[in-house]
């Protein structure tokens, strides 16, 4: 199946995640992604992040972030190397990096510094700040913007410690950000024949996804606040609750979803108590309301909740991660890959793309060995 970005090339002076994540997006749908690594520093640090190495210079986690894309190796700071990488910039519809702020006009990665090379290309950074901020020196990383933006203050249990999220999602938006603003840049300069600078960073991504209880404060002074069970701040029921054996979160977004819970549920009593009539009332008397549904639910397990209320009302287990990927639907919608690789025999399974092309998921390769196709691309 032909990818969608087949004939865009893209360079990337990419490490560890946001970056490596970002790109990955983009060789999914067919781009030509090469990552331009130092072998004298070992090239992209992911390599080496352990616990699961796939033997020298390669790790579970390195293909994790850049299965399906290309290496080679060049010192960006030696006149060979920078003559290599320009003669690459010619033939390249964009450059990437996920460096720290003051890092790519240093080392020549600007629009300003390859135009002369090529006058299409586009130059997209993703940084912890900025390139344009006081911050612009410091190095970030996911947790800190996590903490900063506020989100800890929101995360947790009532009157408990602040909680980052379990995964690294302000790495994955931010990422995701570059993939769609390097894409509008290189659209762009087809258009015009003139490439451009694109900008992300960690913090601006973090700050943006607090989306509309920013909006509340900044017009209303409203100052969020964690509730039990990860409730919703504003609709109820839309939280956790205790079945027979876990747990199970339960969302009755709209009126609908709550008369058919009280019908699927058996529970007339529930539908009629004035205390639960209306969204407002319901939220007035949430702890009710999670005592009330919480010895419905303990009548059976989460599985039958699930079979009883799927598809019906929006409803979903709590699973570690082996009850998530031992869940025949992950596999039922091909969300599971097994790519080669020399270090596995039986193959490396990996999470497929999110993406699907005319009802069909890409298919994708392992990640490059270090400089794996300096042959192939210098010579």
């Amino acid at each position: 199946m032909a990818g969608l970005l087949d004939g865009i090339r893209i360079l990337s002076v990419e490490q560890y995640g946001a970056g490596p994540y970002g790109t990955m997006l983009l060789a999914d749908l067919g781009a030509e992604v090469i990552k331009i690594e130092d072998r004298a520093r070992g090239g992209d640090v992911s390599r080496g992040v352990t616990p699961y190495p796939l033997g020298e210079d390669d790790s579970q986690f390195f293909q994790t972030f850049s299965k399906g894309k290309k290496s080679v190796c060049l010192d960006l700071k030696s006149a060979d190397g920078r003559a290599a990488f320009l003669r690459l910039v010619e033939g390249a519809d964009a450059v990437a990096n996920n460096l720290r702020g003051d890092q790519p006009a240093k080392l020549g990665l600007t629009f300003e510094a390859l135009k002369a090379a090529n006058p299409k290309i586009v130059c997209a950074h993703l940084s912890a700040y900025g390139r344009d901020t006081p911050r612009a020196a410091w190095p970030g990383y996911d947790y800190l913007m996590q903490a900063e933006a506020g989100f800890m203050s929101v995360t947790g249990e009532p009157g408990g410690p602040p909680v980052r999220f379990g995964l690294s999602m302000v790495d994955f938006h931010t990422g995701s950000h570059l993939a769609t603003v390097l894409l509008a840049g290189v659209i762009s300069a087809m258009r015009s024949g003139v490439g451009c600078d694109v900008d992300v960073c960690l913090f601006d991504t973090a700050l943006h996804q607090t989306s509309y209880p920013a909006t509340w404060y900044l017009n209303e002074g409203h100052e969020p606040e964690r509730l039990p069970r990860g409730a919703h701040p504003s609709i109820a029921p839309s939280q956790l609750f205790r079945t027979k054996d876990g747990w199970g979160l339960l969302m009755c977004q709209i009126p609908k979803f709550w008369d058919r819970f009280c019908e699927l549920a058996e529970a007339p009593d529930l539908a009629s108590d004035p205390r639960f009539a209306n969204n407002t009332a319901r939220r007035a008397h949430l702890a009710d309301l999670t005592e009330a549904i919480d010895a419905i639910l303990a009548t059976r397990t989460t599985a039958e909740w699930m079979d009883l209320l799927g598809g019906e009302v929006p409803f979903a287990p709590v699973l570690d991660f082996a009850g998530t990927f031992e869940n025949p639907y992950v596999h039922e919608i091909g969300m599971i890959e097994t790519v080669d690789h020399p270090a596995r025999p039986e193959g490396l399974q990996l999470l497929a793309s999110p993406f699907k092309v005319n009802g069909k998921r890409p298919v994708s390769s392992r990640a490059p060995l270090i400089g794996e196709h300096d042959k192939s691309l210098l010579e």
